[in-house]
């Protein structure tokens, strides 16, 4: 029988408290610091360095992790590596969860195909640098993790629950000490290389003349964004919100159903099939959403039970855990020893993320291309919510597609970067293989993504 009054009941409230107050903290800072506002740095990667501060801190004075005390409920550490797990695909099950939006047409097909490549393409591009750095490394440094690099995609690209899912797996698997808080601090540096590169660029352009020095404000949210046509209302017997959450839930349910028969059909593969749970709620919540847009086309519900407002919101919410939690679970304690590989990593990953995405928005989106940059830069070294912190300082309202390339190009990235996934998990134990494999990738990709300047059609002049 537990008592109200043991930490046991209350630790993980405490935990979560802790964040949320650290998020408060961190928008404060933001509201009341200059040159962090100028820097554009997320408040949920503000919080989670506050965080990593006192708990450096406390850790220096008393020996003790501040998140394992009893207070946190004794083990909070594993705690938040959990939340960061879960919020992952929390977050991505709800935004799959919203309507798809009008048809494309013929040239923005192509523009989210190709941004849905550029993706995978700097997925790969980060992980062949990076893995030939830890290989490199490896060579140097006896015991090293050859295949260490591999987390800079998933830090950088990707973000902190990826980062976390496979730091997890080389430590757990492979032996790689200190693995899950290599790849967290490989994904802090990746919104830093966000903040500072976005910073520079931005710069760049109001030097030149190109945008108005100042943040763009975005205009205030109307009553048909928050409330869609022939939905249910937002308060009757259950709350809409209430709905959402409800939706989300059964989704990620589903998923877990899925992943647990994944599991016993090939049980060497559980790691990396529980790894993949955001993909599993991703699909989830598409079968989900097509079987009630099936229900109100067959009238068996009246009333749209969606709403992409919320959703939204449910989202980002999840996604501000996500991050805030992965940066607080980093144990800079456990990485004494690696610094030096992951600043380079870190350097690396910033300068060759930053070229190679402007070189593609400038070559194929010519149309807007500092808006496609800056959406995918910031995406592609943090989250789609940095890429829209981003944007929304040369295009508050939108107007351009950069802001619709991101949400719709999720699955061309997904099937084309599927194979990457299960390549990551092959690094450990054939490093070379797995190195020539990714470059062969990245060769291809790119010929595919720029397959209209090399494949296309010359003019031909008749002669009369």
């Amino acid at each position: 029988m537990e008592n109200f009054w043991d930490y046991n009941v209350w630790g993980f409230i405490n935990l979560l408290s802790l964040l949320l107050v650290s998020l408060l903290a961190g928008n404060l800072l933001k509201k009341y610091v200059p040159g962090l506002k100028k820097m554009l740095i997320p408040t949920s990667v503000l919080g989670g360095l506050i965080l990593i501060l006192v708990e450096t801190v406390y850790e220096a004075f008393s020996g003790n992790i501040l998140y394992d005390t009893a207070f946190f409920g004794g083990n909070g550490t594993a705690t938040l590596e959990v939340l960061t797990y879960h919020t992952l695909a929390l977050g991505f099950t709800a935004s799959a969860m919203k309507s798809s939006g009008a048809k494309l047409g013929k040239k923005r097909t192509a523009e989210i195909f190709n941004t849905g490549v550029t993706t995978v393409s700097t997925y790969l591009m980060q992980a062949v640098l990076g893995m030939g750095i830890t290989m490199v490394a490896a060579l140097l440094i006896s015991g090293f993790f050859p295949a260490a690099g591999v987390l800079l995609p998933f830090g950088f690209g990707q973000g902190t629950g990826q980062a976390l899912n496979y730091g997890n797996i080389y430590e757990t698997q492979f032996g790689f000490t200190g693995g899950r808080s290599f790849g967290l601090t490989i994904a802090a540096l990746g919104f830093l290389s966000a903040s500072i590169g976005g910073v520079i660029h931005l710069n760049i352009l109001r030097r030149k003349g190109k945008i108005i020095s100042g943040k763009q404000e975005t205009g205030t949210i109307s009553a048909e964004q928050i409330q869609g046509e022939n939905e249910i209302p937002m308060q009757e017997s259950i709350d809409k919100m209430t709905v959402q959450l409800a939706l989300i839930a059964l989704a990620y349910m589903l998923a877990y159903f899925l992943m647990l028969l994944l599991g016993k059909l090939l049980p060497g593969m559980r790691s990396v099939i529980f790894g993949f749970n955001f993909l599993l709620g991703v699909l989830s919540a598409t079968l989900i959403k097509t079987v009630l847009n099936l229900f109100n086309r067959k009238r068996i519900f009246r009333r749209v039970q969606t709403n992409d407002f919320l959703l939204t919101r449910m989202s980002n919410l999840f996604f501000d855990i996500m991050v805030v939690a992965g940066i607080a679970a980093i144990r800079l304690s456990a990485l004494e020893d690696y610094w030096g590989i992951i600043l380079i990593l870190g350097v690396v990953g910033l300068v060759s993320t930053y070229a190679y995405n402007y070189f593609v928005a400038k070559t194929l989106f010519p149309e807007y291309t500092q808006e496609q940059f800056l959406a995918m830069y910031g995406m592609l070294t943090g989250t789609a919510s940095t890429g829209i912190i981003l944007l929304r300082e040369i295009d508050g309202e939108f107007k351009s597609p950069a802001a619709d390339n991101m949400v719709y190009q999720n699955f061309p990235a997904i099937v084309f970067g599927f194979p990457m996934m299960l390549l990551a998990t092959l690094a450990p134990e054939k490093p070379i293989l797995t190195y020539i494999i990714l470059v062969l990738f990245f060769i291809f990709m790119n010929v595919l993504l720029f397959r209209s300047k090399i494949f296309g059609k010359k003019k031909v002049t008749v002669e009369k």
